[in-house]
């Protein structure tokens, strides 16, 4: 299997969604959608009728998309008086409105003046959640080569180390193997570089991103991730990266102290793994979404720790889980109000994780496959707290 069977069979099931909402076709602009329906992630516009035939529409680099695209019917991207003879006969026409800037959906309104658009994120993103075993084995892959990185961290860390020059090592482990960088996130004003490294209670502070943990940063205009802070013996450093590998990311989340943790983190270690455990029992087809975040809250609550589940009092992420495979934030999502049910080979991270205020940050991830057994674990390296 490779990209020029998955491309059409991509293509054909959202064909078949796009018939069932009664639209003519759809228009993609976003580049991981334009890649994953491609093969291709050159700047374009892909149109994608109800049926018939792809249309690639490329801007840049148009000799690249050539090459890689795995649909026929490439063109350099017409002139607005051009574009609309595309489109002729068609009415109804479906929009990521999810990712679609204002002066976009402005432009198609004006050179298709007589079209009617309706939103497809909805549509375009449980699509994605579902792999396919070729992709399955990407992340499979990504999650061993993670794990290689995240166990070499043992023989770098030492007490007197910058979190920024851990996080240096770490992302230099991460290249040589074939780690592409950036983390693509699809939710607006996200960003994210690689993952994080923090120690202590430069872990504790709250920040924009959506997740339970932050990190200081190297100054207030990114404000996430690892600082110049040292590293100190006693001090839990929870390391969160993304592996992203021929496309793919996983997610993991691994816990290291030097010497050795106070009886408060060691306790929420074991209360995260005993919920991540339970939740990863869960992952199998039918689950509802946030049915497994209140399981996992309860956990929290029961164990004492309610108050810091998920992020510092006060700022707690509702969710336990996300979706990942192209970008990190795909559904489906294990969180408040995220009423879906679970398919089988859909790919969550999970990662219950406490942040103590005075102390810091303490937790685990893992990224799994949703199977009728139960999580696949893809991330295989041992959850243990690691202690140099």
């Amino acid at each position: 299997m490779s990209l020029k069977q998955e491309c059409p069979a991509r293509i054909s099931r959202l064909q078949e969604r796009l018939q069932q909402s009664e639209l003519d076709g759809a228009i993609l602009i976003y580049p991981i959608d334009v890649y994953y329906y491609t093969g291709t992630r050159q700047n374009g516009m892909l149109w994608v009728p109800a049926a018939g035939e792809a249309i690639l529409l490329v801007r840049k680099s148009f000799s690249r998309a050539r090459e890689e695209a795995c649909i026929e019917d490439i063109r350099p991207f017409p002139r607005s008086k051009d574009f609309a003879h595309l489109f002729e006969g068609q009415r109804k026409i479906g929009l990521t409105y999810d990712v679609l800037p204002m002066h976009q959906y402005g432009y198609y309104r004006k050179i298709l003046p007589e079209c009617d658009f309706a939103d497809i994120s909805i549509i375009n993103r449980e699509l994605r959640s579902l792999k396919s075993p070729w992709e399955l084995e990407r992340m499979r892959h990504a999650g061993a080569q993670l794990s290689r990185i995240f166990a070499a961290v043992a023989d770098i860390l030492q007490p007197g180390i910058r979190e920024i020059d851990l996080a240096a090592e770490l992302e230099a482990g991460l290249r040589r193997i074939g780690g592409e960088g950036p983390v693509r996130l699809r939710a607006f004003n996200q960003e994210l570089f690689m993952g994080l490294v923090v120690a202590g209670t430069s872990g504790s502070k709250g920040g924009f991103f959506d997740g339970p943990v932050t990190g200081q940063g190297m100054s207030s205009a990114i404000g996430h991730g690892a600082s110049e802070k040292l590293i100190e013996a006693g001090q839990p450093v929870l390391i969160d990266y993304a592996g992203i590998i021929d496309g793919y990311t996983v997610d993991m989340t691994r816990m290291y102290v030097c010497g050795e943790l106070p009886k408060q983190l060691q306790h929420g270690f074991k209360v995260a793994c005993q919920i991540q455990d339970r939740i990863a029992a869960e992952l199998k087809p039918g689950s509802i979404c946030s049915e497994l975040f209140a399981e996992s809250e309860r956990l929290a609550i029961d164990a004492g720790l309610g108050d810091c589940y998920m992020g510092p009092p006060g700022e707690q992420a509702k969710f336990v889980g996300h979706g990942v495979g192209l970008e990190l934030d795909e559904f489906p999502v294990l969180a408040q109000g995220f009423d879906m049910q679970l398919i089988a080979g859909q790919t969550i991270a999970v990662e219950p994780k406490f942040v103590f205020p005075e102390l810091g940050p303490i937790g685990i991830e893992n990224t799994y496959i949703v199977t009728k057994d139960g999580g696949e674990k893809v991330t295989i390296l041992s959850d243990e707290l690691i202690s140099v």
